[in-house]
């Protein structure tokens, strides 16, 4: 046809999203060669003057001329001059441009989408949402939107090379009606120039940092206007919806694993356990930033922050510095004269931050506790609920046997180079909620992970999200780690004798020594809450010793279960009360029973080894002989003690000492073999509130401690910290003399209502795990 028009689209976006405006449009005239005006003057003159740039098109030869002759163009005939257009036609000219003047993300901290997606209790005034839930914005364009004529879509990018592929580049177009797990906006409100958007995320979507433009155009054909209002949205996790692997039903807990900022962690024994308070913080100030930091550090790439079974992973491997220059450095030497000791933390805040505004530079330094409480930080920020867990007697299995082996030589005595495995005295991990499509159906809920370095995983120094539900059925074949962690909770002790040609028999086993007093902070309280339940079923049942045998068929000692052999004789060791306190002689007692119809007799032989609380033995302070005479039925106790000047000097981080006690029957040849762990306990710091609590208004606290030693505590320092009270800080206080009391006095002026809690710890090489809290209800201004 004369003068068709042929129009060409971009292919990127036509057919891909719907909804999105039609890019600029290309137009191609075609006219045929019959079709071809006459040819003019000044052509037949440019042709003749250069012949080889106009070679006649119905012709096979150039049009060669002897004389070439110049003559003067026609003058061009002058364009009539077109009346001015009244006001009315002006605008509508003007109309067919439209484009965004300004962008108001709503992102006021008391403003609706910050209070709808849970995001107020973060600090700063960043729109900060949640995935799979509506929010909204307001623009302002240079003219009222016309729906007929006018395009507008909005596009969001995260990451280094955003790509629509793999999630990370989003086009939003505007529809009519909103539709679930999809990225869509549609106009809600217009006023004048104004509108207002409702925009709708998938529960699936990347979380992290975006940044924000507006593309418009009308159907006029001219260039879109791209507006860029330089501001960032954040995406979190969103354990309130319902599509989203993370939902929790159940808003009490949502509260305690997402909102709540501090807890507590336990530690010490399963008979001595101790608690400290530990303030998460994870909507302070540059926070929410340390955790997007962390997720930029690692080598996952942006469209992988999805799927919460990779942050989570990830997040593991990062908060320790072992391998990936990672958050923290853990140090279980003793000496940390270049850093910070572990037990002087009482708080994840000025850890991240450190770390965040040092590029990245790990902090030293940590043990199990504050990998922990940090790892409940970060996973929290980022929406996944999250919690500290302390398991007593926990394992630490080095081959893979899913059993914890002990060695003997020919005498009883024990062989250091071969006991690799331990049991730590406590150990802290994490639980996080979500679901595992990636596992059968069954064991999605609470999963473990780990984040202290303890074993490899694929490489990497990382552990879990293992589920929990395959832990405590034996099912050590379901990733992530499970038969890491089955073994810290559930496997049984294994003794071994060598023998005279060097081999090794099994002379007896433990079935509860490990995985005890499995606990948390209960939600909504202070309390501690007993897990162990949802770990392993209870200890001796038929469906522990399934999952036990279960499991140890996948490991390298499958062969361990064989006949049981018949056991009259029993040791154990009791304790009174909370048991030894420090600076005085530690008292145990050793209970062995006879539950035979005939005498026993055996020589028990005991000593006492300086321990480290992962289960790792510094030094025998103390070995003896007992022997024992038993009557058919009878029970015997036989009190052990421990003086005060034997250990004084001997003690290292957490205080903790270990008894191990074995000998044989004379009668049956049956062979004792038991050891417990008990700490020294520390005295508390006492906290005093001078007065009642009010924002914005000055008060004091009172800090006491007393020495419990006779001797002189040398450069004492106190940590203070209270989020919404003060910020972190240290009191140097220097030597604090034999048995004497040191009080502070601290000032601050509280800046957030509601109960907060000022924590306090001290930092000395004589003398860890120094720490008191005080419960502060601020009230409004």
């Amino acid at each position: 046809m004369p003068g068709e028009r042929l129009s060409v689209r971009g292919t990127r976006e036509v057919g891909r999203f719907p909804g999105a405006p039609p890019p600029v449009r290309v137009e191609l005239t075609i006219q045929k060669e019959e079709e071809k005006k006459k040819e003019g003057g000044c052509r037949q003159w440019f042709r003749k003057t250069c012949l080889c740039c106009c070679k006649r098109q119905n012709s096979d030869s150039y049009d060669i001329t002897d004389k070439v002759e110049f003559f003067k163009p026609p003058a061009p005939v002058p364009e009539p001059t077109k009346p001015k257009p009244e006001n009315g036609e002006a605008q509508e000219m003007e109309a067919k441009k439209l484009s965004v003047s300004s962008v108001d993300l709503l992102s006021s901290k008391t403003g609706q989408n910050r209070q709808e997606h849970h995001t107020d209790l973060y600090q700063g005034d960043e729109l900060i949402i949640r995935r799979g839930q509506t929010f909204q914005i307001e623009m302002e364009l240079d003219r009222p939107f016309n729906a007929d004529d006018d395009h507008l879509h909005l596009e969001l990018k995260t990451g280094p090379l955003p790509l629509v592929s793999k999630g990370t580049h989003v086009i939003i177009p505007l529809v009519d009606d909103l539709e679930d797990e999809r990225w869509e906006a549609k106009i809600v409100e217009r006023n004048g120039n104004k509108i207002k958007l409702s925009v709708n995320s998938p529960a699936t979507a990347v979380i992290g940092l975006y940044g924000l433009t507006v593309t418009t155009s009308t159907s006029k054909g001219e260039a879109p206007t791209i507006h860029d209002p330089k501001k960032n949205i954040t995406l979190l996790f969103n354990p309130w919806c319902e599509e989203d692997a993370v939902f929790l039903d159940n808003e009490e807990e949502v509260k305690e694993y997402v909102l709540n900022d501090t807890g507590r962690i336990y530690y010490g024994t399963e008979k001595q356990i101790g608690a400290r308070t530990w303030n998460f913080g994870q909507f302070n100030e540059g926070i929410l930033e340390a955790c997007l930091f962390i997720l930029e550090k690692s080598d996952m790439p942006p469209s992988g922050r999805g799927d919460p079974v990779n942050v989570v992973r990830v997040i593991s491997a990062m908060i320790n510095a072992q391998d990936d220059f990672g958050v923290l450095v853990g140090n279980w030497s003793g000496d940390y004269s270049d850093g910070v000791p572990p037990s002087a933390w009482s708080s994840s805040v000025e850890i991240l931050r450190k770390y965040h505004s040092s590029d990245g530079t790990p902090v030293s330094y940590g043990q199990c506790w504050v990998f922990s409480g940090i790892t409940t930080t970060v996973l929290r920020c980022l929406g996944i609920p999250a919690r500290s867990v302390t398991n007593f007697q926990s394992a630490h299995d080095t081959d893979v046997s899913l059993t914890t082996d002990v060695y003997f030589d020919e005498n009883m005595e024990l062989i250091r180079h071969l006991n690799s495995d331990s049991v730590w005295n406590f150990h802290v991990w994490n639980d996080c909620w979500m679901a595992r499509a990636d596992l059968p159906p069954g064991y999605g809920g609470w999963q473990a992970v780990d984040s202290t370095p303890q074993e490899t995983s694929q490489g990497t120094f990382r552990c879990g999200p293992a589920s929990i539900n395959a832990i405590r059925s034996g099912q050590v074949y379901l990733k992530n780690d499970t038969p890491f962690v089955f073994a810290e909770v559930n496997s049984d002790k294994i003794f071994w004798q060598r023998n005279l040609d060097g081999t090794f028999s099994q002379i007896g086993s433990e079935k509860k020594a490990v995985g005890h007093c499995i606990s948390t902070k209960a939600v909504g309280s202070d309390k501690r809450a007993d897990i162990t339940h949802l770990y392993k079923h209870k200890e001796g049942s038929d469906e522990e010793r399934i999952a036990v045998e279960t499991a140890s068929r996948y490991g390298s000692k499958p062969e361990v279960y064989g006949a049981a052999k018949a056991e009259d004789v029993s040791v154990e060791v009791k304790m009174e009360g909370e048991g030894p306190r420090m600076g005085a002689d530690a008292h145990l007692s050793i209970v062995v029973k006879n539950l035979s119809s005939q005498p026993r007799r055996t020589t028990l032989h005991s000593q006492v080894a300086v321990m480290y609380y992962t289960g790792v033995l510094k030094g025998t302070i103390r070995k003896e002989q007992t022997p024992v005479d038993l009557l058919p039925n009878e029970e015997k106790t036989i009190e052990w003690m421990l003086p005060y000047q034997q250990y004084q000097n001997q003690l290292v981080d957490q205080a903790a000492l270990m008894l191990t006690l074995c000998g044989r029957v004379n009668e049956t040849q049956q062979v004792l073999a038991h050891q417990t762990t008990f700490r020294l306990r520390t005295p508390n710091i006492n906290i005093t509130p001078s007065a009642e609590a009010c924002v914005g208004k000055e008060m004091s606290a009172k800090i006491t401690f007393i020495n419990p030693l006779p001797r002189t505590l040398e450069g004492v320092i106190f940590r203070v910290e209270g989020l919404g009270l003060q910020e972190g800080h240290e009191v140097v206080v220097g030597d604090v003399a034999g048995h004497s009391t040191v009080t502070l006095t601290e000032h601050f002026i509280p800046t957030l209502p509601g109960s907060r809690k000022l924590v306090a710890s001290l930092d000395c090489k004589q003398l860890t795990q120094v720490h008191g809290v005080a419960n502060i209800v601020v009230l409004e201004q």
